[in-house]
C-alpha cells in the first residue's frame, strides 16, 4: 500500500495535535493520538509514535505521560501560561489605538498560543467596555513605517488630519505633506506618538499615529541627532500633559498629602519632596505649560496650589476665571 503524501509530515501533525487538543485535564490517549493522525491521512503505530514523542521532548516540548485517570499525553509548560496570555488580551481588547477589527485578529491568534480547552478561558475574558476605538486600520502598517526609518536613519513624509464637527477627517496644513525625522515611538493616554524632529521649524515635536495617513520612507538622512542625544524620553512624557505642547518651565507646586500617589504616579519616585507644616509637601518639577497642564491641577481642587513661578502662578488664575466666566 502506498504512503499517503502527510506521512513525512507525521511529527509536525503531531506536535500540532498535543499542542492544541491536550493540557492537564484533557490527556489524549495513544487511541485518541492514532486516530487524530488518521484524520490527517496518516498512518501510525505505538512505536514509532512513542518515538515521536521522544523527539519532541528532545526539541524541548515538555510533553507529560499521566497514569491516573484520566490517563494519557499531554503539554505541559508552553511559552505562556494561560494568565499571560489573559493579561495579553486584556491588554489587546482594552488599547484604544487596536481597532475592533484588529482587536479580533489580533486576540484569535493569541489563542493559538495554548489549547483550544484554555482558548475558551481566554474568550470569556473579552467583555467589551464601551471603549472608543481608534478607525484608522493603517495604524500597524504606520507604526512598521516608521521603525523602518528610524533603523534607516531617513526621514518620512505624511499627511496629518483632523476631525470636522461632522465627523470628516480633515487634513491640515491643506494637505501638504510633513517631513519629518523621527526617533522614537512612545504611548501616552492610550494613544501612540511619534516624536521627531522639524527641521523647517527647528525644534522636536510629536504627532498621534493613527492620524498620520500616507506615510512614506523617504530617501533623505535624519537631522536632529543634537537634539536627540540627551533627549530623555520619559522626562518628555512626564513634562507633557496629554502631550499637549508648550513653553517649558521648572514649577513649583504645593499638593496635600494625601495626593502623594497621585503626584509619584505621574512624575515617578525620583522627585524631591519637601514637606511643609501645613499637611502639604512641595515639589519642584519642568512641566510643559499648557491648558492641559491646568486642567490636571484643577481636577484636584483645594488640594493643589501652583507657587511659582509668578508667570505660571498668573496664567493659572487667568485659565481659572475664563472657566468661571462662561458661567456669569
Amino acid at each position: 500500500m502506498a504512503k499517503s503524501p502527510n506521512q513525512k509530515l507525521k511529527l509536525v501533525y503531531l506536535m500540532e495535535i498535543l499542542q492544541d487538543k491536550t493540557d492537564e485535564n484533557h490527556p489524549m490517549t495513544m487511541h485518541e493520538i492514532i486516530s487524530r493522525l488518521a484524520e490527517y491521512d496518516i498512518s501510525a503505530e505505538r512505536k514509532s509514535i512513542y518515538n515521536d514523542i521522544e523527539t519532541l521532548k528532545q526539541y524541548g516540548m515538555d510533553i507529560i505521560f499521566q497514569k491516573e485517570t484520566p490517563s494519557g499525553y499531554y503539554v505541559g509548560e508552553r511559552y505562556f501560561e494561560l494568565p499571560e496570555l489573559k493579561l495579553l488580551v486584556d491588554a489587546v481588547q482594552s488599547s484604544k489605538f487596536i481597532t475592533y477589527k484588529k482587536s479580533k485578529d489580533l486576540i484569535k491568534k493569541i489563542e493559538s498560543l495554548t489549547s483550544i480547552f484554555d482558548a475558551k478561558h481566554l474568550q470569556r475574558q473579552v467583555f467589551v467596555s464601551n471603549r472608543i476605538k481608534t478607525m484608522n486600520e493603517s495604524i500597524y502598517y504606520n507604526v512598521d513605517m516608521i521603525h523602518s526609518a528610524i533603523s534607516a536613519n531617513t526621514k518620512i513624509k505624511f499627511q496629518y488630519f483632523e476631525w470636522t464637527l461632522d465627523k470628516e477627517m480633515k487634513l491640515k496644513k491643506e494637505g501638504d505633506f510633513y517631513i519629518i525625522s523621527p526617533w522614537a515611538l512612545t504611548w501616552d493616554d492610550e494613544n501612540y506618538y511619534m516624536i521627531g524632529y522639524d527641521e523647517e521649524a527647528s525644534m522636536i515635536k510629536h504627532y498621534r499615529v493613527d492620524k498620520m495617513i500616507k506615510i512614506d520612507v523617504i530617501s533623505e538622512k535624519r537631522m536632529g541627532q543634537e537634539e536627540f542625544e540627551n533627549f530623555d524620553l520619559v522626562s518628555y512624557g512626564n513634562k507633557t500633559f496629554g502631550m499637549f505642547g508648550g513653553k517649558d518651565e521648572d514649577v513649583t507646586i504645593m499638593f496635600a498629602n494625601h495626593l502623594i500617589g497621585v503626584v509619584i504616579d505621574r512624575f515617578g519616585k525620583d522627585i524631591t519632596i519637601r514637606k511643609t507644616e501645613n499637611d502639604c509637601f512641595l515639589i519642584r518639577v519642568k512641566v510643559a505649560v499648557s491648558n492641559q497642564f491646568f486642567a490636571w491641577l484643577s481636577g484636584f481642587g483645594m488640594g493643589v496650589k501652583v507657587v511659582s513661578p509668578e508667570n505660571v502662578v498668573e496664567q493659572y488664575k487667568q485659565h481659572m476665571k475664563q472657566i468661571l466666566s462662561k458661567y456669569e
